[in-house]
């Protein structure tokens, strides 16, 4: 009834690059937590794939941003400049991209 399904091997080599990157342009530590996901659009007009990524920098600091692109095609000029952190705030609002 429920099937797992696990991303291609290639697929996590980019997730794991990406992961690398906002580490990185972020400056998030070690011990916190990003989650770097690919999923299909869901929306109208929305692209067929698209590049989530999830990041903390304390507990209650939760971080948001989407790439319109599949995870293979995400490059490092694709993600937000470190200044605009402040903007990436998720605040839970599901409209938030």
């Amino acid at each position: 009834m429920f099937t797992t399904r696990s991303p291609a091997r290639d697929t996590l080599e980019h997730l794991d690059r990406i992961e690398a990157w906002v580490r990185a342009r972020f400056s998030v530590p070690d011990d916190q937590i990003v989650l770097v996901s690919e999923e299909r659009g869901r929306v109208p007009g929305f692209p067929p794939r698209l590049t989530t990524v999830l990041f903390w920098m304390a507990r209650d600091e939760r971080y948001r941003f989407r790439v319109f692109k599949p995870a293979a095609q995400v490059d490092k000029s694709d993600l937000p400049l470190a200044w605009l952190r402040p903007a990436l705030i998720d605040d839970g609002d599901a409209d938030c991209c």
